[in-house]
């Protein structure tokens, strides 16, 4: 049988407007920084984008920064800020921050100074989603932007990170988004590109790729179309949840993403599951893509409360636009039938 992608917080399928816009950008031959027509033409391409993305999150007013990923735009904002944030956020953010902030058996953060803290929008483990305080220093958007409603404008940061790749577009390419005045470092120094802010010539096929992507989910978004997609996530959650009674549904008493569930069996490793349900045909995860590989229990989870073996026992389902009931009900079927031979081992 053909092999169903259940990965997409890892990343996801390009959409089909980001794919055409990166093969037409690629026969735009200008560099965005030259005067004639052609870098005129090119320079075109990435403001077009940026008026799309701006739009997307609801960042009218805003600047928005091109950078290679989230990543570097963690970096970009974080580096020297001497930032608080909770042991949840992604590595991406956390190698910048002092991770003080206490969470609760939720996923929940606490945030009493919102000035010196980052608090990411959702949790790419556990799908929970945060109440973003108003003054808040950083937020990384990453996850959540295109799956839920969030501008910008409201959302109470200073600044945002998000990634292209998320959401339909190219990997390569995200962009930190900041409060017009906000004092951002350049780390990378040249010819003074994205306004002085990140030097070097432009991803164009990368930038317009996402233009195009952000336009398209939010267009979703609005279309209910992850309203769908959070009825399958819950499908799969009862399906489970009705054989597989010691089995641990983590961040289920919170508000979380609509595409995401995460669940753990005490005993039964998740890099294990993950094989298992690979060679079965499912691509699943046992925690963030970026930390896969690593023989540890999910610092996620392990923040949340939960017990070394629980923690290691945590796969992540992350469901996508495309994903169908038949899917979802042959997935459950398959991992019910592994965790009945796993129990039967340890009886």
């Amino acid at each position: 049988m053909s092999r169903v992608y259940l990965d997409h917080n890892a990343t996801t399928p390009m959409r089909p407007e980001a794919k055409a816009a990166v093969i037409a950008a690629m026969d735009v031959v200008g560099n965005p920084s030259s005067v004639h027509a052609e870098g005129r033409a090119a320079k075109g391409l990435v403001e077009r984008a940026r008026a799309q993305v701006s739009a997307a999150l609801g960042a009218d007013g805003a600047d928005v920064i091109f950078t290679s990923g989230a990543t570097e735009a963690a970096a970009l904002i974080c580096a020297g800020r001497g930032l608080k944030g909770a042991a949840v956020e992604h590595d991406a953010v956390l190698s910048w921050i002092d991770p003080v902030l206490l969470v609760d058996a939720d996923g929940r953060v606490t945030v009493e100074e919102p000035a010196g803290s980052t608090l990411q929008l959702a949790n790419s483990e556990t799908g929970v989603v945060q109440d973003l305080p108003d003054g808040l220093a950083v937020s990384d958007a990453t996850q959540g932007f295109g799956k839920i409603p969030f501008a910008f404008n409201w959302c109470g940061a200073q600044a945002v990170l998000v990634s292209a790749h998320k959401l339909g577009g190219p990997k390569g390419i995200g962009a930190l988004v900041v409060k017009r005045g906000t004092e951002v470092a350049a780390q990378l120094k040249g010819g003074g590109q994205e306004m002085g802010r990140r030097a070097g010539t432009e991803n164009i096929p990368g930038i317009a790729g996402f233009g195009a992507a952000a336009e398209a989910a939010v267009r979703d978004l609005a279309n209910g179309r992850w309203d769908e997609v959070q009825g399958l996530r819950n499908l799969l959650e009862e399906a489970i949840e009705a054989e597989a009674r010691d089995t641990i549904f983590v961040g289920k008493g919170a508000k979380r993403l609509p595409n995401t569930a995460c669940f753990a069996t005490p005993g039964w490793k998740g890099e294990t599951q993950v094989m298992q349900l690979d060679l079965a045909g499912f691509a699943i995860s046992a925690g963030s893509a970026c930390s896969s590989g690593k023989l540890r229990a999910s610092p996620v989870l392990r923040a949340m409360g939960y017990d070394e073996e629980a923690a290691k026992g945590a796969i992540r389902v992350s469901l996508g636009l495309e994903t169908t009931k038949q899917d979802v009900l042959r997935f459950a079927e398959s991992w019910l039938s592994k965790q009945q031979k796993f129990r039967a081992r340890v009886a």
